[in-house]
C-alpha cells in the first residue's frame, strides 16, 4: 500500500473579475477541465478562490498556469483552448527551469513595431539567444516549432535597430510533393506561392504598407535561393527557410555568400524533404559537417516546442513514434531514406 502523495494548494486570483473569471474558466468550465486533464488535477472554485489537488509538481503547475492565464484576462482577450495549450507549455518550461528561464525569457523578448515576440520554450530561448551571438545559426526541427517566425522577429528588430542595412529572406522553390505545373505572371508572381509564409510573418510584425515600401526600397528582399549564387552580403540579415529542401551545393553556396557584419539564420526540418529521389539534403550534410565550428549554432527543436493548434504536436509525436516502432522493420536506408534493396534489384537487372 502506498501513501496518498497528494497535496491541495488554494490561490485567490485579483483583483475579482466575474467577467475575468468567466473568461479564465471557459464555457462549462471546458478551460479548467483542459487544466486539469493535461496535468492530472482536480480544480475546485467559489468565486476567485481556486483550490487545487494533485501531486506537487502538477498542483504548483497547474496554479502558475491559472495565476498566468488570468493576467493575460486582463487584455480584455478572449481565452481559447488553444491559448490554454500553449500557456500550459509555456508554464512546464518556466518549472523546469526553476523560475531562472521565465527570468530569461522575459529579457528575450523580440522588440518589432507591431508587436514583441516571446520565446515560449527552453530550446526557442537558446534558439533567441544563439541568434544574437552567432554569425551563423541553424534551427532545425518540426513544424510548428517557431523556427522561421523568431528568426524573421529577430530579423525585423535588427532592421529597426539599424545594426543591419537589409533583410533577405530566401527559400529553395522546390515543389512539395505537387507537381505545380506552368504559373503565370512575371517572375515574382511566380515564386510568391514558395514565400508566403515569410511575407505573412513579415506583415504581422511591419505591417502591410511598410513592408510594400522596405521591399520597393530593397531594403527587404524575399528571392529564391538561385538569386543567391555570386553575391556577397555584408552588413545584411539573411533567413535561408526550408533549408532541408537545399542540395549539397546549394547550401555551400549559401554560406558563403555571407559577409562581413551580416548575420544568417537556417531553418529546417529533416523529415520533410522534398529533393528528388537520390538527392542529399544539404541541411543534413551541413549539420554533419559544421557542427562544433566556432561562431556557428546549431538549435534543435522537438515536439515539445510546437505553438501551432494543440493537435499539431500530437501529430508531430504520432509520426515520431511510428518511425521508431518501424525503422527497425526496413531495409537499411540512407540519408535519403532510399532502400538499398531498390539498389540491390537494380544491380540483378544489370547483371
Amino acid at each position: 500500500m502506498t501513501a496518498d502523495t497528494s497535496i491541495s494548494n488554494h490561490i485567490a486570483l485579483e483583483p475579482d473579475s466575474a467577467a475575468r473569471l468567466a473568461n479564465l474558466c471557459g464555457r462549462l468550465d471546458e478551460h479548467l477541465r483542459q487544466i486539469e486533464n493535461h496535468l492530472g488535477v482536480k480544480i475546485t472554485h467559489r468565486g476567485n478562490s481556486f483550490k487545487i489537488t494533485g501531486d506537487e509538481a502538477a498542483v504548483n503547475a497547474a496554479s502558475s498556469t491559472l495565476e498566468h492565464l488570468y493576467k493575460e484576462t486582463a487584455t480584455g482577450e478572449t481565452l481559447n483552448p488553444n491559448a490554454i495549450h500553449l500557456a500550459l507549455g509555456e508554464t512546464a518550461q518556466a518549472l523546469d527551469e526553476n523560475a531562472e528561464g521565465a527570468d530569461t525569457a522575459s529579457s528575450l523578448f523580440i522588440r518589432t513595431p507591431k508587436s514583441s515576440v516571446k520565446p515560449r520554450s527552453s530550446h526557442q530561448r537558446d534558439y533567441v539567444e544563439s541568434i544574437r551571438r552567432h554569425d551563423i545559426n541553424f534551427g532545425i526541427g518540426p513544424a510548428g516549432t517557431g523556427k522561421t517566425y523568431l528568426a524573421v522577429a529577430c530579423a525585423v528588430e535588427a532592421l529597426v535597430s539599424e545594426r543591419v542595412n537589409r533583410l533577405l529572406l530566401v527559400r529553395p522553390a522546390v515543389e512539395a510533393g505537387e507537381k505545380l505545373g506552368f504559373l503565370p505572371g512575371d517572375l515574382a508572381q511566380k515564386i510568391d506561392p514558395y514565400l508566403r509564409p515569410l511575407y505573412d510573418a513579415l506583415y504581422e510584425m511591419l505591417g502591410f504598407e511598410r513592408v510594400g515600401r522596405l521591399i520597393e526600397k530593397s531594403v527587404i528582399e524575399v528571392a529564391p535561393l538561385a538569386y543567391m549564387r555570386g553575391r556577397t552580403l555584408n552588413n545584411s540579415f539573411i533567413i535561408l527557410d526550408e533549408s532541408q529542401n537545399t542540395t549539397t551545393a546549394q547550401m555551400k553556396m549559401f554560406l558563403t555568400r555571407i559577409g562581413f557584419g551580416s548575420t544568417a539564420v537556417i531553418t529546417g526540418d529533416a523529415t520533410q524533404i522534398d529533393l528528388p529521389k537520390g538527392e542529399r539534403s544539404g541541411l543534413i550534410q551541413a549539420a554533419q559537417i559544421l557542427e562544433g565550428i566556432e561562431g556557428i549554432s546549431f538549435s534543435h527543436f522537438n515536439s515539445k516546442d510546437v505553438v501551432r493548434h494543440r493537435l499539431v504536436q500530437k501529430i508531430v509525436e504520432a509520426y515520431d513514434e511510428h518511425d521508431r516502432k518501424n525503422v527497425t522493420s526496413l531495409p537499411h536506408q540512407d540519408s535519403r531514406g532510399e532502400s538499398k534493396r531498390t539498389s540491390e534489384k537494380d544491380e540483378a537487372r544489370h547483371d
